[in-house]
């Protein structure tokens, strides 16, 4: 308990030192954690059981729901190359270099080692891109391989852990194992956001749909698991078609549940970053076993694999013909190929730098077994471990403290008033689907309804007057500032002090006897929503 609270200190306290510098914190915690693991005390052991069953889905669960469906469609062919075609790519890659270089090395546990860290884990590089203003396209591929390529490794995972403690290795038992593990993982997917969407009745009350959300991502890795199917990928399945769906469930508890898994992902990602540096002692215990020249060879082959073959593969996908980028567009009438704009050589320099890796690599690699079926040793076991462990020590601190500087330096930054335009005109276009519902209404109201009508009329077409002097000013602004409004500043600096004012008053009913805590907390809700509606400062 008292190392849980610890962590949980640490975990704030670094959150704060990244928001004040810049730094990622999923770069720092990882060195809290080695500086903490070469003190003398006990550490805390990866258990890849734990990690896999109760940390990864719920993180992959949280990022598919904040993810875009849509979008990760618009760009699926970079996205599918890069979380599927890459991962497959610097296993082989990488275990052919093992077989070939590493001596005594076998293909199998070199491509064990290659699909181990061949997904990068894109939290480090989301919040850094996030906070310089990554554009969105980028974002959204950068979340869509993150999402998907941890199925495609942990897939070839257990077929190079097959081969290795069995007989051999088999291409085409392989591909059929691989092709049957993530169709598998996609239909318990499917089949759980469907089961999900059933119970959507039962979703509108706010506590109920917390442990429904809670519960689902562990319900579909364990189901896929229990089939012997991608449990990664059911997961990422289910909760990018749940959270498609969200908008149109209840607002209070779509608020809430919100609410709670921005909790638990900010919890679970500092916990498994601290982990990760811990690992040190354990990872370094076993290498007096290798020559010196085994072990340099080994690592030189997983970083220069891991940190070169990704600008190659961007390069080569973008130099393919014209043709090949086009996605499918299907409408009532017919169906039409659209091209889709590639890569600029700005963007493929910062996809390139964005392969951070993370837990789950480390999660895979502890996970190999300890024997063979002969009972023999599993091959360079901890030789394995600690090229995964440096190449995620690497990617995590090294690119991670340098991607922000770099997105900086090539001058990539999301067109933030052309977001912020098209945000007012969706609320201007839903404010006049209000009126003409008001319109609708007035027809066969009565007396009271239409005094009512008339006043949301009144507040609807102020509204609607602010939202288009907005759209007005946005139009003709730079595109990496946001045109501050002198009339629209006031007035938001008047809504706040009109809602502290409110909530100072209530205070003082509540100390004076005159309201009980039960009826303050109600007001004090309702202040936090009507607070919520004004942009960040």
């Amino acid at each position: 308990m008292i190392f849980v609270l610890a962590a949980v200190a640490v975990v704030v306290l670094v959150r704060w030192v990244a928001g004040r510098t810049g730094l990622p914190a999923a770069a720092l915690l990882p060195l809290i954690g080695i500086a903490y693991a070469v003190l003398p005390g006990p550490n805390l052991g990866l258990d890849p059981e734990i990690i896999l069953t109760f940390i990864i889905p719920p993180l992959l669960y949280s990022a598919a729901l904040d993810s875009s469906l849509m979008a990760i469609r618009r760009n699926l062919r970079i996205v599918v190359s890069l979380s599927v075609l890459l991962v497959l790519m610097t296993a082989l890659v990488i275990g052919v270099g093992f077989h070939w270089f590493v001596a005594g090395a076998t293909l199998a546990a070199g491509i064990a080692v290659g699909a181990a860290i061949a997904p990068p884990d894109p939290v480090a590089a989301l919040g850094v891109g996030r906070k310089v203003g990554l554009p969105p396209r980028l974002l959204t591929i950068i979340q869509g391989e993150g999402l998907l390529n941890d199925a495609t490794a942990l897939t070839i995972l257990s077929v190079a852990v097959a081969a290795a403690v069995g007989d051999g290795f088999s291409w085409g038992s392989a591909v059929s194992q691989f092709v049957m593990a993530a169709a598998g993982g996609v239909l318990v997917g499917v089949a759980v956001a469907w089961l999900v969407r059933l119970l959507r009745k039962l979703r509108d009350d706010p506590l109920t749909a917390n442990a429904i959300s809670l519960a689902t991502p562990f319900g579909a890795y364990l189901l896929a698991e229990e089939i012997h199917v991608s449990g990664v990928l059911a997961v990422v399945v289910a909760g990018l078609i749940i959270g498609h769906h969200a908008p149109g469930g209840s607002g209070a508890s779509r608020l809430q549940t919100t609410a709670v898994w921005r909790l638990v992902e900010f919890l679970l990602e500092g916990f498994v970053f601290l982990l990760i540096g811990q690992q040190l002692p354990r990872v370094v215990s076993g290498l007096q076993q290798y020559a010196i020249s085994t072990i340099v060879a080994a690592v030189a082959i997983s970083v220069g694999v891991v940190l070169l073959l990704r600008p190659l593969w961007l390069l080569l996908t973008q130099s393919l013909p014209r043709s090949l980028h086009t996605r499918l567009i299907r409408d009532d009438n017919d169906t039409e190929r659209e091209p889709t704009r590639g890569l600029a050589g700005r963007e493929v320099v910062a996809l390139s730098w964005a392969g951070t890796r993370g837990v789950i690599s480390l999660a895979a690699i502890f996970a190999l077994p300890l024997t063979t079926d002969s009972g023999a040793p599993f091959p360079d076991r901890d030789l394995l471990l600690f090229c995964t462990f440096v190449v995620v020590l690497v990617t995590l601190v090294g690119q991670g403290l340098t991607f922000a500087p770099l997105v900086r330096m090539l001058g990539l930054r999301a067109n933030v008033s052309d977001q912020a335009r098209l945000r007012n005109e969706a609320r201007s276009a839903s404010v006049a689907a209000a009126l003409e519902r008001l319109d609708e209404l007035a027809e066969a109201g009565d007396e009271d309804e239409l005094r009512a009508i008339e006043a949301t009329r009144a507040q609807l077409v102020a509204r609607q007057a602010r939202y288009q002097g907005r759209i007005d000013l946005l139009r003709d602004a730079d595109a990496t500032e946001l045109p501050v409004s002198p009339r629209y500043e006031a007035a938001l600096r008047v809504r706040r002090a009109a809602i502290d004012a409110q909530r100072e008053e209530v205070l003082r009913w509540r100390d004076a006897g005159q309201l009980p805590d039960e009826g303050l907390r109600v007001l004090q809700r309702e202040l936090d929503h009507e607070e919520g509606l004004l942009p960040a400062r």
